[in-house]
C-alpha cells in the first residue's frame, strides 16, 4: 500500500516538470522582420532604411535600421524586400539595440545579404537581394530603433 502514495507523487513530480517546461517554451515570443535599405561603402560603410518586425504573439513595430561600420570596403548598394528571423525572445524588447555584424560581400548590379547578427541571447538572420556595386569585408554594428 505504501508504494500507491510514492508512484502518485513521482507521477506529480514528473507532471509538474513537463508542465514547466511547456510553460517556459510558451513564453518565448517569434519575430520576423522585412525591410528595404540603403547604403554605401568607402572604407567607412553606412546603411539606412525602414522595416516592421511582425511577432506571433500579435505585436508589430514600424523600425528604423542603422549600419555603420568600416574595413575593406567599397561600393554602393540598395536592398528592397529583404528579411531577417529573429531567434525567439521573451520580451520583444530583446529585439531592439545594436547587434555586432560582419560581412564579406561582392556584386555588381545585382548586390545582396545574408549574414547572422549577434546581440547577448539574441540572433538576427538577415536575408535580402538588390541592386548596386560592393566589394570588401567589413565589420560595425547593426542598429534597430522604434521609428518616431
Amino acid at each position: 500500500m505504501r508504494s500507491i502514495p510514492i508512484l502518485a507523487a513521482s507521477v506529480l513530480i514528473a507532471a509538474s516538470a513537463l508542465y514547466s517546461a511547456r510553460a517556459s517554451a510558451a513564453g518565448q515570443i517569434d519575430c520576423e522582420m522585412k525591410f528595404n535599405l540603403t547604403g554605401w561603402a568607402a572604407i567607412y560603410k553606412h546603411a539606412e532604411g525602414r522595416g516592421t518586425i511582425t511577432c506571433n504573439n500579435g505585436r508589430t513595430f514600424r523600425v528604423n535600421i542603422v549600419a555603420i561600420g568600416g574595413g575593406l570596403t567599397a561600393g554602393k548598394y540598395k536592398i528592397e524586400g529583404g528579411t531577417g528571423k529573429f531567434s525567439q525572445v521573451y520580451d520583444t524588447a530583446e529585439l531592439f539595440g545594436s547587434y555586432a555584424q560582419g560581412e564579406a560581400n561582392a556584386g555588381v548590379v545585382k548586390s545582396g545579404i545574408a549574414q547572422v547578427l549577434t546581440k547577448g541571447n539574441v540572433s538576427l538572420a538577415l536575408a535580402g537581394s538588390g541592386e548596386g556595386v560592393n566589394l570588401g569585408i567589413s565589420f560595425g554594428k547593426f542598429t534597430i530603433s522604434h521609428a518616431h
